[in-house]
């Protein structure tokens, strides 16, 4: 579908400032997913990501994967109407609200009350979390934060922006604990002193040693978190979640163990791990997800969407074949808002994904108008209504 660069451009600008009609909009969203490489589309994407997040550069991250699957095989009730997924994908990327398609016999989201009212904007989460040393001394962080911290054992402790990166300890002789803690509504990066990468989401919390002496390296993870592993064959990483085990030697995964979620899961995204609880030992492929219930204790293995799992790393929500339930406290934790249900949430199911950037209204108004249920925001609350 050949195009010159000024009606590219001209349909870009449309879409960023939501004028676009329905024609163009099919017209744009078909054009970026038979030529996702055009550099038009890629200075756009760069441009409007600098206007947001000045000095970032757009995320690496395939989102062509990430939204392949989007819409799912097996029949749902309702998916996000997002025609050309992958398109639409590359524009969240530049955190742009999408336009949607409104079924037939549907209210428009600009006639529904319920999120209409005047009401608190309440902004989505931020880089921010609490340092807790070993002598119970705390020390916030926040995005913008630089600051230079002494650790217990002679490391050097540094914090840049959105990230905490420990240097080696200067002695092992006393080996003491520190605990990084996001709140509701708050995402961190750390580098632990062996090398190790983590991003920690909303509601979680790593307590780990300031040094990794002894035959292993062990955290300890509340809520969820990537691990990127330093490889070290002589001295194994395990991460603990009350009583299940990962063991890994070099790696990437993720483990998400909320406390009000059924399941503690474990995603392989590239190496090898060992997930273990009491007698039972499973061993993950990449792209295999081993899944823990937390009532009967059964471990499990099944195959995973890694790319919708990792997302949240990049700025997304992804959704596929999920509740509305599970979504909204995915919602809760990131917007740190409680959900109260006025009805029965509807049992249908979702596809499609969110700029984890947007207002929490805007996030509201895209699950009103693809779904039965409307919403309601009370102060930090979110009332679920018919």
């Amino acid at each position: 579908m050949p195009k010159n660069g000024s009606r590219i451009t001209y349909l870009l600008q449309r879409y960023a400032s939501k004028t676009c009609s329905r024609e163009e909009l099919e017209e744009l969203f078909a054009y970026i997913a038979s030529q996702p490489e055009d550099s038009t589309l890629h200075e756009f994407m760069e441009t409007a990501w600098q206007e947001q997040q000045p000095g970032a550069t757009v995320p690496d991250v395939d989102l062509n994967s990430v939204y392949h699957n989007i819409i799912p095989t097996t029949p749902v009730k309702r998916v996000f109407p997002f025609r050309y997924a992958a398109a639409a994908a590359l524009l969240l990327a530049v955190a742009t609200l999408a336009f949607l398609w409104q079924r037939p016999n549907r209210t428009s989201p600009q006639d529904l009350p319920a999120i209409q009212q005047p009401v608190a904007v309440i902004s989505p989460g931020s880089n921010k979390a609490v340092l807790t040393l070993s002598n119970g001394a705390t020390i916030t962080l926040d995005s913008s934060g630089q600051q230079v911290i002494s650790g217990g054992n002679g490391n050097q402790i540094t914090q840049q922006n959105g990230q905490l990166v420990y240097g080696a300890a200067a002695t092992a002789d006393h080996i003491q604990y520190h605990t990084l803690s996001t709140p509701r509504g708050g995402q961190f990066r750390l580098t632990l002193p062996d090398g190790t990468k983590v991003w920690l989401n909303s509601a979680s919390s790593l307590r780990y040693p300031t040094a990794f002496k002894g035959a292993e390296r062990e955290v300890e993870l509340q809520g969820q978190g990537y691990f990127d592993v330093a490889q070290n064959a002589a001295q194994p990483f395990k991460v603990k979640v009350n009583t299940v085990e990962v063991q890994v030697l070099g790696t990437g995964f993720d483990i998400m163990a909320y406390g009000d979620e059924a399941t503690i899961n474990t995603t392989l995204v590239s190496g090898a791990v060992q997930v273990k609880s009491g007698n039972n030992l499973q061993r993950l492929q990449p792209g295999q997800q081993a899944v823990f219930n937390q009532q009967s204790h059964a471990l499990s293995v099944q195959e995973a969407d890694v790319d919708k799992i990792t997302a949240w790393k990049s700025g997304l929500f992804v959704f596929n074949n999920m509740t509305l339930t599970a979504i909204l406290r995915e919602v809760a934790r990131w917007y740190d808002v409680e959900i109260a249900y006025d009805t029965t949430p509807s049992t249908e199911l979702y596809g499609g994904g969110i700029s984890r950037s947007l207002p929490l209204a805007d996030v509201l108004k895209l699950l009103e108008a693809n779904g039965f249920n409307h919403f309601r925001i009370a102060g930090r609350k979110v009332i679920v209504l018919p």
